[in-house]
């Protein structure tokens, strides 16, 4: 008998251990994850800011005082972007995100462990 997609899904899903979004999925589970493995390498608080000046008119977030390498720098900002689902840019100690993200950047940095000002 033909199975269903759903149910061969379903099956591939649970060999696997999980869909490719559980990986991105809120649960606390990441966020402990995460928060151990960031947290203790950033000290100093990070600063969020709005910006419009020679963007010819589009808003950007930049988030600006990270301690961390530059590969943990474009891991958080991979996962950033993909949480809030926007483009943007990590590179120099700073993050940019595309668009006015200000309030869902900050809960999700402070969510990984992170002090924003």
């Amino acid at each position: 008998m033909q199975q269903d997609w759903h149910d061969a899904l379903g099956a591939l899903s649970a060999a696997l251990g999980g869909t490719p979004d559980d990986a991105d999925s809120a649960s606390p589970g990441d966020a402990d994850v995460a928060q151990s493995q960031y947290a203790d390498l950033q000290t100093a608080p990070l600063h969020i800011v709005l910006e419009r000046k020679g963007r010819a008119g589009k808003t950007a977030t930049i988030i600006c005082g990270f301690t961390v390498s530059d590969d943990r720098l474009a891991d958080i900002a991979s996962r950033l972007k993909r949480r809030i689902g926007c483009g943007g840019s990590a590179r120099g100690g700073e993050i940019l995100l595309q668009g006015d993200r200000l309030q869902l950047a900050r809960s999700y940095l402070i969510d990984l462990g992170f002090k924003v000002k």
